[in-house]
């Protein structure tokens, strides 16, 4: 999409962000087009993601108010300084793009950060489709350093969950839980999804691209594109979710969490994973190349989970596994 292109279409946005209808005649007089290139626009718009009604006499309309990321706004001046944050508004994925200016040398600090509107080839877990409505939810990647390679990774990505726990209860008085390894759930549903990629030598220093897909207020038409039970944070709080400051608010506690992990590793964090395991002491099935039956005994001081069976405490650790309760 052309650079003029997402000019008109955040021009667009600014002026349905209210909620309040707004009329294509009005829109096209504004922005110097014809009403059928409004119309066109529109069209794109919904293609990625969002919930615009149109109605004849009366004009277009989001479903429900948005505020859009706003680059100097997040990356305001501070008392104490933070690595920068780098806006998109629709990119192919938050981590591909954060990859790449890793590699190419242009992003160096901890810290860093690239966040998007909208994501055209959101990934999820072994490699599965992370659906990226406009202006609904957060994508969110954010660049760190290992020093002891990708030996020191283990349980990283519970405690980014961590963070992603602590940040919710404490702006948004929200009580989620984790699934382990790298799923977020309020109310026994999932709220946001956690991607680590990780580059570098086994036993050297490695570079850590964390993703994580937050769900804020994702649109009604969603269920059609997701596969399992999910929600968003609009549905558990009463407090109002500006997305820009959620996301320095993530990234303080992420920098925060990570700086005490590269120090320590994951021991430190076992008791608070444990105290908000979704399935801690419930039966469960782990699915590997064979199933396993047990109850979840929480993890260990490594991240692995604690699977107790008839055969014994076994110890599971990351990869192709999948974790799925039982009644």
């Amino acid at each position: 999409m052309s650079k003029s292109s997402l000019i008109i279409i955040r021009t667009i946005l600014a002026k349905l962000s209210s909620g309040e209808f707004y009329s294509g005649q009005a829109l096209a007089n504004d922005l110097g087009l014809s009403r059928t290139s409004v119309a066109n626009y529109i069209k794109q718009l919904k293609e990625l993601g969002l919930d615009i009604y149109s109605v004849k006499g009366r004009g277009y309309s989001l479903s429900s108010a948005i505020t859009l990321l706003d680059p100097v706004q997040i990356n305001a001046p501070k008392r104490v300084k933070r690595p920068a944050i780098l806006v998109h508004e629709i990119t192919d994925s938050t981590n591909i793009q954060l990859q790449q200016r890793i590699k190419s040398g242009t992003i160096t600090e901890l810290g860093s950060a690239i966040v998007a509107e909208a994501q055209t080839a959101g990934r999820g877990r072994r490699g599965r489709n992370w659906y990226s409505p406009f202006g609904s939810n957060l994508y969110f990647s954010m660049y760190w350093r290992l020093d002891h390679g990708m030996q020191g990774a283990m349980g990283l990505s519970l405690a980014v969950g961590l963070a992603i726990v602590r940040t919710l209860k404490h702006y948004y008085s929200v009580i989620a839980k984790l699934k382990w390894p790298n799923d977020v759930y309020i109310n026994d549903k999932k709220v946001a999804g956690i991607l680590i990629e990780l580059s570098g030598q086994a036993n050297a220093d490695c570079d850590v691209v964390i993703g994580l897909g937050l769900n804020i207020n994702m649109p009604a038409n969603a269920s059609s594109n997701i596969d399992q039970p999910f929600t968003s944070l609009a549905q558990h709080t009463v407090l109002p979710i500006d997305r820009n400051k959620l996301i320095v608010y993530l990234q303080q506690e992420l920098i925060h969490i990570l700086t005490e992990f590269s120090q320590s590793g994951f021991a430190g964090f076992v008791n608070e994973f444990n105290d908000v395991n979704q399935y801690q002491n419930r039966l469960i099935k782990i699915i590997t190349a064979e199933e396993q039956l047990g109850i979840c005994r929480g993890v260990d001081d490594q991240g692995a989970l604690l699977l107790e069976t008839k055969q014994g405490l076994q110890t599971i650790f990351g990869g192709e596994v999948s974790v799925r309760g039982q009644n």
